[in-house]
Parts: structure tokens; sequence; C-alpha cells
């Protein structure tokens, strides 16, 4: 049985219907280098020929900037799918992606400390 606004692609009792290996088509290397914090935007070129229902989904994510991470969510992929979904949007020129930029030491310990924290009053 379907859930509610899922389409055809989850099912109750089994889960995901198409498994995530097949999304990719067997790939598990993204053809452009992303990270989780990288920013994709959807370009408004329209990609030629068929590339999938979960492509058409991160395309619709991406209409604002939206990082790689919140793409991979919303979509309940891994994100290392993710990641090759969205670099053949990248190479057919439907998405423009943005490296992560970070204006602290990423690793500075009052950063990690504050991420920290707010996770925590999140759950």
């Amino acid at each position: 049985m379907t859930s509610a606004g899922d389409g055809p692609w989850l099912d109750d009792a089994a889960g995901r219907l198409v498994r995530p290996y097949q999304v990719s088509n067997g790939r598990t290397r993204p053809s452009t280098a992303l990270d989780l914090l990288s920013q994709v935007m959807a370009t408004g070129v329209t990609p030629l020929g068929y590339l999938g229902p979960e492509h058409a989904q991160a395309l619709e994510l991406c209409r604002d900037p939206v990082s790689v991470a919140e793409v991979a969510a919303h979509l309940r992929l891994p994100a290392a799918v993710t990641k090759v979904l969205l670099s053949d949007l990248v190479d057919c020129g439907a998405l423009s992606m943005k490296p992560p930029t970070f204006h602290h030491n990423p690793t500075d310990r009052s950063l990690l400390e504050a991420v920290l924290d707010g996770l925590r009053r999140q759950l």
C-alpha cells in the first residue's frame, strides 16, 4: 500500500520500491565533486532525454539554493546516491553548483560545539 503523497515509489510494508543502486544505475561516484554542504540550484535548462523520477524530484527541490544534504533528506536517499543524481543534473546544465564556503575554520571547537548544541535542541 502506498502512503499518501509518496506516489508509487514507497510502500508502507516494503519501504522503497526502487532500490538506491537502481536510481543511480549502479554508479557510486558522482562525476562532479559535491560536498554535503555544496549548494545546488536549478538553472532553468531542461535536461535532454529521460533521467528518471528522482532526477525530476531533485530538480524541483533545487528551485532555490539548497544543500546536497537537504536534497538527500527530502528524497530519502543515501547521500552517495543523491550526489550521483545531482552530478547528472550538473553535467547536463540543469543545475549549478557552488562549493561550501567557510567564514571560520570548520574545525574550530566553538563552531563544532555550537553545531552540536543546535542538534541537541532539535532532538
